[in-house]
Protein backbone atom coordinates (compact mmCIF):
# COMPACT_ATOMS: atom_id res chain seq x y z
CA UNK A 1 0.00 0.00 0.00
CA UNK A 2 1.24 3.81 -0.65
CA UNK A 3 0.21 5.47 2.19
CA UNK A 4 1.25 9.18 0.53
CA UNK A 5 -1.93 8.06 -2.23
CA UNK A 6 -4.25 6.24 0.35
CA UNK A 7 -4.14 9.35 2.44
CA UNK A 8 -4.67 11.19 -0.67
CA UNK A 9 -7.86 8.99 -1.96
CA UNK A 10 -9.34 9.20 1.49
CA UNK A 11 -8.69 13.08 1.67
CA UNK A 12 -10.38 13.03 -1.95
CA UNK A 13 -13.24 11.07 -0.71
CA UNK A 14 -13.87 13.15 2.15
CA UNK A 15 -14.47 16.26 -0.13
CA UNK A 16 -16.37 14.44 -2.08
CA UNK A 17 -18.63 13.46 1.05
CA UNK A 18 -18.77 17.09 1.62
CA UNK A 19 -20.25 18.24 -1.58
CA UNK A 20 -23.91 16.40 -0.73
CA UNK A 21 -24.54 18.89 1.71
CA UNK A 22 -23.14 21.54 0.04
CA UNK A 23 -25.67 20.92 -2.90
CA UNK A 24 -28.50 20.30 -0.03
CA UNK A 25 -27.54 24.00 0.82
CA UNK A 26 -27.11 25.37 -3.41
CA UNK A 27 -30.78 23.70 -3.70
CA UNK A 28 -31.97 25.38 -0.47
CA UNK A 29 -31.11 28.82 -1.04
CA UNK A 30 -32.67 28.59 -4.20
CA UNK A 31 -36.35 27.14 -3.31
CA UNK A 32 -38.93 29.25 -1.56
CA UNK A 33 -39.30 29.38 1.67
CA UNK A 34 -41.60 25.93 2.22
CA UNK A 35 -40.05 24.27 0.72
CA UNK A 36 -36.43 24.13 2.01
CA UNK A 37 -36.75 21.46 4.26
CA UNK A 38 -37.93 19.14 2.01
CA UNK A 39 -34.90 19.78 -0.95
CA UNK A 40 -32.44 19.59 1.97
CA UNK A 41 -33.73 16.48 3.78
CA UNK A 42 -33.89 14.93 -0.06
CA UNK A 43 -30.78 15.65 -1.14
CA UNK A 44 -29.31 15.08 2.56
CA UNK A 45 -31.36 11.62 2.99
CA UNK A 46 -29.56 9.87 0.11
CA UNK A 47 -26.27 9.76 1.68
CA UNK A 48 -27.61 6.74 3.81
CA UNK A 49 -29.52 5.23 1.33
CA UNK A 50 -26.55 5.38 -1.36
CA UNK A 51 -23.99 4.23 1.13
CA UNK A 52 -26.29 1.00 2.35
CA UNK A 53 -26.74 -0.20 -0.94
CA UNK A 54 -23.19 0.41 -2.38
CA UNK A 55 -21.60 -1.73 0.47
CA UNK A 56 -24.61 -4.32 -0.06
CA UNK A 57 -24.36 -5.02 -3.91
CA UNK A 58 -23.16 -1.75 -5.52
CA UNK A 59 -20.01 -2.13 -5.92
CA UNK A 60 -19.74 -5.58 -6.93
CA UNK A 61 -22.43 -4.47 -9.88
CA UNK A 62 -19.80 -1.61 -10.69
CA UNK A 63 -16.47 -3.33 -10.52
CA UNK A 64 -16.62 -7.25 -9.88
CA UNK A 65 -15.80 -8.98 -12.65
CA UNK A 66 -18.09 -8.55 -16.02
CA UNK A 67 -21.80 -9.79 -17.61
CA UNK A 68 -21.72 -8.55 -21.45
CA UNK A 69 -19.90 -5.00 -20.73
CA UNK A 70 -23.31 -4.12 -18.59
CA UNK A 71 -22.65 -5.09 -15.26
CA UNK A 72 -20.21 -7.27 -12.69
CA UNK A 73 -21.01 -10.07 -10.50
CA UNK A 74 -22.40 -10.15 -7.23
CA UNK A 75 -20.95 -12.58 -4.88
CA UNK A 76 -20.23 -10.71 -1.92
CA UNK A 77 -23.16 -9.72 -0.16
CA UNK A 78 -22.36 -6.25 1.92
CA UNK A 79 -18.87 -7.25 1.81
CA UNK A 80 -18.32 -10.16 3.13
CA UNK A 81 -15.39 -12.02 2.35
CA UNK A 82 -14.00 -9.31 0.41
CA UNK A 83 -10.13 -8.70 1.07
CA UNK A 84 -10.18 -4.55 1.73
CA UNK A 85 -6.37 -4.56 2.04
CA UNK A 86 -6.21 -6.01 -1.49
CA UNK A 87 -4.26 -3.80 -3.86
CA UNK A 88 -5.88 -3.63 -6.66
CA UNK A 89 -4.41 -0.16 -8.24
CA UNK A 90 -0.66 -1.67 -8.52
CA UNK A 91 0.74 1.47 -10.12
CA UNK A 92 -0.77 3.94 -7.10
CA UNK A 93 -0.39 1.22 -4.43
CA UNK A 94 -4.27 1.80 -3.75
CA UNK A 95 -6.21 -1.12 -2.05
CA UNK A 96 -9.79 -1.91 -2.67
CA UNK A 97 -10.86 -0.95 0.74
CA UNK A 98 -9.84 2.72 0.04
CA UNK A 99 -11.17 2.31 -3.36
CA UNK A 100 -14.38 1.27 -2.70
CA UNK A 101 -14.77 4.35 -0.24
CA UNK A 102 -13.90 6.83 -2.56
CA UNK A 103 -16.43 5.26 -5.31
CA UNK A 104 -18.90 5.26 -2.92
CA UNK A 105 -19.15 8.83 -2.54
CA UNK A 106 -20.13 8.96 -6.77
CA UNK A 107 -22.95 6.97 -5.84
CA UNK A 108 -24.10 9.58 -3.06
CA UNK A 109 -24.33 12.66 -4.57
CA UNK A 110 -25.22 11.67 -8.35
CA UNK A 111 -28.66 10.93 -7.19
CA UNK A 112 -28.45 14.06 -4.94
CA UNK A 113 -28.69 16.18 -8.61
CA UNK A 114 -31.64 15.49 -9.64
CA UNK A 115 -33.82 16.13 -6.88
CA UNK A 116 -33.29 20.14 -8.50
CA UNK A 117 -35.58 19.00 -10.64
CA UNK A 118 -38.61 17.49 -8.52
CA UNK A 119 -38.60 19.92 -5.57
CA UNK A 120 -41.97 21.68 -4.85
CA UNK A 121 -44.11 18.63 -5.70
CA UNK A 122 -42.65 15.15 -5.07
CA UNK A 123 -43.73 12.93 -2.59
CA UNK A 124 -40.72 12.03 -0.69
CA UNK A 125 -41.24 7.87 -0.43
CA UNK A 126 -41.72 7.98 -4.42
CA UNK A 127 -38.12 9.78 -4.69
CA UNK A 128 -36.11 7.53 -2.09
CA UNK A 129 -37.96 4.10 -3.69
CA UNK A 130 -36.59 6.15 -7.14
CA UNK A 131 -33.16 6.52 -6.13
CA UNK A 132 -33.31 2.76 -5.01
CA UNK A 133 -34.48 1.42 -8.38
CA UNK A 134 -32.39 3.89 -10.14
CA UNK A 135 -29.01 3.23 -8.54
CA UNK A 136 -29.84 -0.89 -9.41
CA UNK A 137 -30.77 -0.24 -12.81
CA UNK A 138 -29.11 3.13 -14.30
CA UNK A 139 -26.05 4.35 -12.17
CA UNK A 140 -24.67 0.94 -11.11
CA UNK A 141 -24.52 -0.80 -14.69
CA UNK A 142 -23.53 3.15 -16.56
CA UNK A 143 -19.94 3.00 -14.11
CA UNK A 144 -19.27 -0.42 -14.91
CA UNK A 145 -19.50 0.46 -18.49
CA UNK A 146 -17.71 3.10 -18.32
CA UNK A 147 -14.95 2.52 -15.77
CA UNK A 148 -15.10 -0.98 -15.07
CA UNK A 149 -13.17 -4.05 -16.55
CA UNK A 150 -14.70 -5.20 -19.84
CA UNK A 151 -17.08 -2.19 -19.96
CA UNK A 152 -19.39 -1.92 -22.87
CA UNK A 153 -18.47 2.04 -23.68
CA UNK A 154 -15.45 1.39 -22.26
CA UNK A 155 -14.15 -1.09 -24.98
CA UNK A 156 -15.60 1.98 -27.50
CA UNK A 157 -12.42 3.89 -26.26
CA UNK A 158 -15.14 6.50 -24.54
CA UNK A 159 -12.91 8.61 -22.40
CA UNK A 160 -14.59 10.35 -19.15
CA UNK A 161 -11.92 10.86 -16.19
CA UNK A 162 -14.26 11.98 -13.41
CA UNK A 163 -18.07 11.36 -14.65
CA UNK A 164 -19.11 13.31 -17.24
CA UNK A 165 -21.24 10.53 -18.61
CA UNK A 166 -21.44 8.75 -15.26
CA UNK A 167 -22.07 11.24 -13.05
CA UNK A 168 -23.82 14.67 -14.85
CA UNK A 169 -25.23 13.40 -17.82
CA UNK A 170 -26.81 10.64 -15.96
CA UNK A 171 -28.49 12.68 -13.30
CA UNK A 172 -28.86 15.81 -15.80
CA UNK A 173 -31.05 13.64 -18.18
CA UNK A 174 -32.97 11.59 -15.49
CA UNK A 175 -33.70 15.12 -14.40
CA UNK A 176 -35.46 15.91 -17.24
CA UNK A 177 -37.08 12.96 -17.53
CA UNK A 178 -38.66 13.40 -13.94
CA UNK A 179 -39.55 16.73 -14.04
CA UNK A 180 -41.72 15.64 -17.53
CA UNK A 181 -43.30 12.98 -15.68
CA UNK A 182 -44.09 15.37 -12.37
CA UNK A 183 -45.66 18.37 -14.54
CA UNK A 184 -45.03 21.99 -13.52
CA UNK A 185 -46.02 23.31 -10.93
CA UNK A 186 -49.33 25.51 -10.10
CA UNK A 187 -47.12 28.56 -8.89
CA UNK A 188 -43.61 28.98 -10.56
CA UNK A 189 -43.33 32.45 -9.16
CA UNK A 190 -41.45 32.20 -6.14
CA UNK A 191 -38.66 33.95 -4.74
CA UNK A 192 -35.12 32.46 -3.34
CA UNK A 193 -34.62 31.42 0.43
CA UNK A 194 -31.01 32.67 1.10
CA UNK A 195 -29.15 33.75 -1.71
CA UNK A 196 -26.57 33.30 0.61
CA UNK A 197 -26.90 29.93 0.96
CA UNK A 198 -26.36 29.09 -2.92
CA UNK A 199 -22.91 30.95 -2.49
CA UNK A 200 -21.79 28.49 0.57
CA UNK A 201 -23.23 26.01 -1.22
CA UNK A 202 -21.17 26.77 -4.41
CA UNK A 203 -18.31 27.34 -2.34
CA UNK A 204 -18.67 23.87 -0.68
CA UNK A 205 -19.23 21.91 -4.03
CA UNK A 206 -16.19 24.00 -5.70
CA UNK A 207 -13.98 22.73 -3.33
CA UNK A 208 -15.51 19.22 -3.27
CA UNK A 209 -15.11 19.39 -6.86
CA UNK A 210 -11.44 19.03 -6.02
CA UNK A 211 -11.64 15.74 -4.42
CA UNK A 212 -14.05 14.97 -7.50
CA UNK A 213 -11.78 15.35 -10.11
CA UNK A 214 -7.84 15.36 -8.81
CA UNK A 215 -8.79 12.48 -6.82
CA UNK A 216 -9.81 10.72 -9.89
CA UNK A 217 -6.26 10.33 -10.73
CA UNK A 218 -5.81 7.87 -7.82
CA UNK A 219 -2.66 9.44 -6.32
CA UNK A 220 -0.36 12.45 -5.91
CA UNK A 221 1.01 12.41 -9.55
CA UNK A 222 1.04 15.31 -12.37
CA UNK A 223 -2.63 13.99 -13.11
CA UNK A 224 -4.13 15.17 -10.39
CA UNK A 225 -2.37 18.56 -10.72
CA UNK A 226 -3.38 18.77 -14.37
CA UNK A 227 -7.03 17.89 -13.07
CA UNK A 228 -6.61 20.24 -10.02
CA UNK A 229 -5.45 22.97 -12.60
CA UNK A 230 -8.34 22.50 -15.33
CA UNK A 231 -11.01 22.52 -12.73
CA UNK A 232 -10.07 25.91 -11.67
CA UNK A 233 -9.65 27.14 -14.76
CA UNK A 234 -13.20 25.94 -15.97
CA UNK A 235 -14.70 26.92 -13.54
CA UNK A 236 -13.30 30.46 -13.49
CA UNK A 237 -14.32 31.48 -17.27
CA UNK A 238 -17.45 29.78 -16.99
CA UNK A 239 -18.41 32.24 -13.68
CA UNK A 240 -17.22 35.25 -15.86
CA UNK A 241 -18.84 33.82 -19.14
CA UNK A 242 -21.85 33.66 -17.34
CA UNK A 243 -21.37 37.65 -15.43
CA UNK A 244 -20.54 38.99 -19.14
CA UNK A 245 -23.46 37.51 -20.86
CA UNK A 246 -26.03 38.55 -18.02
CA UNK A 247 -24.35 42.08 -18.22
CA UNK A 248 -24.47 42.49 -21.90
CA UNK A 249 -28.16 40.65 -22.55
CA UNK A 250 -29.94 41.64 -18.78
CA UNK A 251 -27.72 44.82 -17.61
CA UNK A 252 -27.69 43.06 -14.54
CA UNK A 253 -25.52 40.61 -12.84
CA UNK A 254 -26.98 38.19 -10.60
CA UNK A 255 -25.26 36.14 -7.60
CA UNK A 256 -27.24 33.35 -8.66
CA UNK A 257 -26.40 33.46 -12.14
CA UNK A 258 -22.59 33.94 -11.67
CA UNK A 259 -22.94 30.83 -9.14
CA UNK A 260 -24.78 28.46 -11.57
CA UNK A 261 -22.10 29.83 -14.53
CA UNK A 262 -19.15 28.42 -12.01
CA UNK A 263 -20.99 24.64 -11.59
CA UNK A 264 -21.48 24.75 -15.50
CA UNK A 265 -18.02 25.17 -15.62
CA UNK A 266 -16.97 22.37 -13.15
CA UNK A 267 -19.71 20.03 -14.63
CA UNK A 268 -18.21 20.45 -17.92
CA UNK A 269 -14.84 19.84 -16.99
CA UNK A 270 -15.29 16.93 -15.28
CA UNK A 271 -14.84 13.71 -17.69
CA UNK A 272 -11.56 15.94 -19.32
CA UNK A 273 -9.82 17.02 -15.77
CA UNK A 274 -7.00 14.92 -16.32
CA UNK A 275 -7.05 14.32 -20.24
CA UNK A 276 -7.17 18.39 -21.37
CA UNK A 277 -5.02 21.18 -21.15
CA UNK A 278 -5.52 24.48 -19.73
CA UNK A 279 -6.25 26.34 -22.79
CA UNK A 280 -8.64 23.28 -23.52
CA UNK A 281 -10.22 23.67 -19.82
CA UNK A 282 -10.70 27.24 -20.27
CA UNK A 283 -12.66 26.97 -23.52
CA UNK A 284 -14.74 24.03 -22.30
CA UNK A 285 -15.98 26.38 -19.20
CA UNK A 286 -16.97 29.13 -21.75
CA UNK A 287 -18.58 26.45 -24.73
CA UNK A 288 -20.61 25.07 -21.50
CA UNK A 289 -21.85 27.97 -20.02
CA UNK A 290 -22.89 29.57 -23.10
CA UNK A 291 -24.84 26.35 -24.20
CA UNK A 292 -26.28 26.18 -20.35
CA UNK A 293 -27.30 29.67 -20.14
CA UNK A 294 -29.17 29.81 -23.83
CA UNK A 295 -31.12 26.48 -22.90
CA UNK A 296 -32.01 27.87 -19.78
CA UNK A 297 -33.04 31.79 -20.62
CA UNK A 298 -34.51 30.86 -24.34
CA UNK A 299 -35.26 27.31 -25.32
CA UNK A 300 -36.70 25.34 -21.31
CA UNK A 301 -38.98 28.63 -21.62
CA UNK A 302 -40.16 27.14 -25.05
CA UNK A 303 -40.10 23.43 -24.14
CA UNK A 304 -42.10 24.43 -20.88
CA UNK A 305 -40.96 21.76 -19.04
CA UNK A 306 -40.73 22.12 -14.94
CA UNK A 307 -36.89 21.79 -13.90
CA UNK A 308 -37.19 24.31 -11.35
CA UNK A 309 -33.21 24.72 -10.04
CA UNK A 310 -32.14 23.68 -13.48
CA UNK A 311 -30.61 20.37 -13.39
CA UNK A 312 -30.83 19.08 -16.79
CA UNK A 313 -29.92 22.90 -17.61
CA UNK A 314 -27.21 22.76 -16.09
CA UNK A 315 -25.53 19.18 -15.35
CA UNK A 316 -27.02 17.53 -18.66
CA UNK A 317 -26.30 20.44 -20.75
CA UNK A 318 -23.09 21.39 -20.15
CA UNK A 319 -22.33 17.24 -19.10
CA UNK A 320 -23.00 16.97 -22.42
CA UNK A 321 -21.05 19.53 -24.29
CA UNK A 322 -17.98 18.69 -21.80
CA UNK A 323 -17.75 15.24 -22.70
CA UNK A 324 -17.71 16.42 -26.09
CA UNK A 325 -14.93 18.55 -25.91
CA UNK A 326 -12.76 15.86 -24.58
CA UNK A 327 -13.01 14.78 -27.96
CA UNK A 328 -11.56 18.26 -28.69
CA UNK A 329 -9.30 19.08 -26.39
CA UNK A 330 -7.48 15.76 -24.94
CA UNK A 331 -3.81 15.79 -25.61
CA UNK A 332 -1.16 12.67 -25.24
CA UNK A 333 0.85 15.40 -24.00
CA UNK A 334 -0.85 15.99 -20.98
CA UNK A 335 -1.73 12.67 -20.76
CA UNK A 336 0.25 9.46 -21.59
CA UNK A 337 -2.21 6.65 -20.67
CA UNK A 338 -4.77 8.15 -23.57
CA UNK A 339 -4.75 6.78 -26.93
CA UNK A 340 -6.02 8.87 -28.89
CA UNK A 341 -5.51 12.86 -28.57
CA UNK A 342 -8.73 15.45 -29.84
CA UNK A 343 -9.43 16.90 -32.84
CA UNK A 344 -7.06 20.10 -32.54
CA UNK A 345 -4.38 18.53 -30.76
CA UNK A 346 -3.44 16.32 -33.59
CA UNK A 347 -5.69 13.26 -33.27
CA UNK A 348 -8.25 13.71 -35.61
CA UNK A 349 -11.74 13.47 -35.58
CA UNK A 350 -11.90 10.02 -33.98
CA UNK A 351 -12.08 10.70 -30.79
CA UNK A 352 -14.53 13.02 -31.00
CA UNK A 353 -16.93 10.66 -32.72
CA UNK A 354 -16.36 7.76 -30.09
CA UNK A 355 -16.91 10.54 -27.24
CA UNK A 356 -20.37 11.67 -29.50
CA UNK A 357 -21.29 8.12 -29.33
CA UNK A 358 -20.70 7.35 -25.87
CA UNK A 359 -22.52 10.74 -24.67
CA UNK A 360 -25.85 9.51 -27.29
CA UNK A 361 -25.43 5.72 -25.59
CA UNK A 362 -25.92 7.33 -22.38
CA UNK A 363 -28.54 9.59 -22.97
CA UNK A 364 -30.38 7.42 -24.99
CA UNK A 365 -29.89 3.97 -21.86
CA UNK A 366 -30.72 6.52 -19.06
CA UNK A 367 -33.52 8.52 -20.78
CA UNK A 368 -35.57 5.08 -21.19
CA UNK A 369 -34.61 3.70 -18.27
CA UNK A 370 -35.84 5.88 -15.94
CA UNK A 371 -38.68 6.58 -17.65
CA UNK A 372 -39.62 3.02 -17.94
CA UNK A 373 -38.85 2.82 -13.92
CA UNK A 374 -41.07 5.69 -13.33
CA UNK A 375 -43.90 4.50 -15.42
CA UNK A 376 -43.62 1.52 -13.16
CA UNK A 377 -43.37 2.43 -9.88
CA UNK A 378 -45.92 5.40 -10.57
CA UNK A 379 -48.39 2.42 -10.08
CA UNK A 380 -47.30 1.84 -7.02
CA UNK A 381 -46.75 4.87 -5.22
CA UNK A 382 -48.03 8.11 -5.94
CA UNK A 383 -45.42 10.28 -7.29
CA UNK A 384 -46.84 13.74 -6.49
CA UNK A 385 -48.72 15.66 -4.02
CA UNK A 386 -51.59 16.53 -3.53
CA UNK A 387 -52.37 20.17 -5.06
CA UNK A 388 -53.63 21.56 -1.16
CA UNK A 389 -49.88 19.81 -0.13
CA UNK A 390 -48.01 22.05 -2.90
CA UNK A 391 -49.95 25.10 -1.94
CA UNK A 392 -49.07 24.79 1.67
CA UNK A 393 -45.52 23.36 1.02
CA UNK A 394 -43.89 20.07 1.53
CA UNK A 395 -42.04 21.33 4.32
CA UNK A 396 -45.64 20.98 6.76
CA UNK A 397 -47.19 18.73 4.40
CA UNK A 398 -44.29 15.87 3.86
CA UNK A 399 -42.10 16.84 7.24
CA UNK A 400 -43.98 18.88 10.03
CA UNK A 401 -40.92 21.19 10.44
CA UNK A 402 -39.63 24.20 9.25
CA UNK A 403 -36.24 25.91 8.10
CA UNK A 404 -37.15 28.70 10.36
CA UNK A 405 -39.64 29.88 13.45
CA UNK A 406 -40.84 32.99 11.13
CA UNK A 407 -41.53 30.88 8.05
CA UNK A 408 -43.28 28.07 10.21
CA UNK A 409 -45.75 30.75 11.67
CA UNK A 410 -46.48 32.05 8.21
CA UNK A 411 -46.88 28.55 6.69
CA UNK A 412 -49.13 27.49 9.76
CA UNK A 413 -51.25 30.43 9.29
CA UNK A 414 -51.52 30.29 5.50
CA UNK A 415 -52.45 26.42 6.11
CA UNK A 416 -55.87 27.51 8.20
Amino acid sequence: MNVANTVFLIIAAILVLMMTPGLAFFYGGLVSKKNVVNTMLSVFAITAVAIILFIAFGYEMCFNGDSLGITGHIRHLFLSGVDLNKIILKDQGISSGTYLLFEMMFAIITPALFVGATVGRMRFDFLLVFVILWSILIYYPLVHMVWGTGGLLASWGILDFAGGTVVHINAGITALVLSIFLGPRFNKKTESYSLPWVLLGTAILWLGWYGFNAGSAFGMNSIAVTAALTTTVSAASAMMTWMLLEKILKSKVSLDGICTGALCGLVGITPGAGYETTLGAFFTGILCTICSYFFVNNIKPVLKFDDPLDAFGCHGVSGIVGSLTVGLFAAKTVNGQIALSGLFYGGGIKLFMVQLAGTLFTIVFTAVAASAITTVLKKFIAMRVSARDEQIGLDLSEHGEFADAQVGESSLFSAK
